[in-house]
């Protein structure tokens, strides 16, 4: 479904005309909507969970003297539960040193983790101690492209009438919805509690780390119900 066809749907329950055309408008409140389909989009891909869509592999290689690597052009942010696997010894990822200080202590005392380090500084990761040469390490990320063209092409946001979101298109209907009652300062709350439920709807099928594992109770497969009556000898 294309961005323009959600805010078609979008229009009726807002108070607006159907527009026969968004992205290409000048016009004031098609302009709003605009902002607010990229605003919602950017919300539900990076603000709930990392949506298995838009994961993606990505792969260094060391050349025996770099320590710092410049991350994906479509790099976004790092999985809230992530880990970097070295082919050198594969494991055992290298540790995460999240604190910068931390880093700084290791470059001036010169000493090293034993299984290798890595942390994020401006647009790099990197890697201690140095990487031997075509030696790799690899993780996952979030791309931040959340958005496909006409072609299929991933791009990072809605610019074009036939532009179609990555994740669940309803998801984003309600959520332009509420949010644009909340910004004209209608009521919204049931509209937003709509939205709430689609969006736990589609994480909870979304493939991933699950909070609660659901399955079948703890009974023998050939396990049968008991006789509910009484037996006589």
């Amino acid at each position: 479904m294309s961005i323009l066809s959600v805010i078609k749907q979008v229009c009726p329950v807002i108070g607006l005309t159907v527009p026969d055309a968004v992205f290409a408008s000048t016009e004031r409140e098609h302009i709003e909507l605009q902002a607010l389909a990229n605003e919602m989009a950017q919300r539900i891909a990076f603000d709930t969970r990392d949506w298995t869509r838009l994961k993606v592999l990505a792969t260094i290689t060391g050349d025996g003297t770099a320590t710092g690597f410049d991350l994906p052009s479509d790099y976004k942010r790092m999985l809230k539960k992530a880990r970097v696997w070295p082919s050198a010894t594969p494991y055992a990822p290298f540790s995460h040193v999240p604190d910068s200080d931390d880093w700084l202590a290791m470059t001036v005392q010169n000493y090293q983790s034993i299984t290798g380090a890595w942390t994020l500084i401006g647009d790099q990761i990197h890697i201690k101690p140095v990487m031997a040469n075509l030696a790799t390490a690899s993780f996952f990320y979030l791309s931040n492209k959340v958005v496909k063209d006409k072609d299929g092409v991933p791009k990072v946001e809605f610019s074009a009438d036939d532009d179609v979101f990555r994740l669940d298109e309803r998801v984003l209907k309600l959520g332009m919805i509420w949010q644009w009652k909340a910004n004209k300062g209608q009521a919204y709350a049931e509209d937003m509690v709509n939205y709430e439920d689609a969006l736990a709807v589609s994480s909870g099928g979304d493939k991933g780390s699950n909070i609660l594992a659901v399955g079948q109770s703890r009974r023998s497969v050939n396990a049968d119900c008991a006789f509910p009556g009484t037996i006589t000898p």
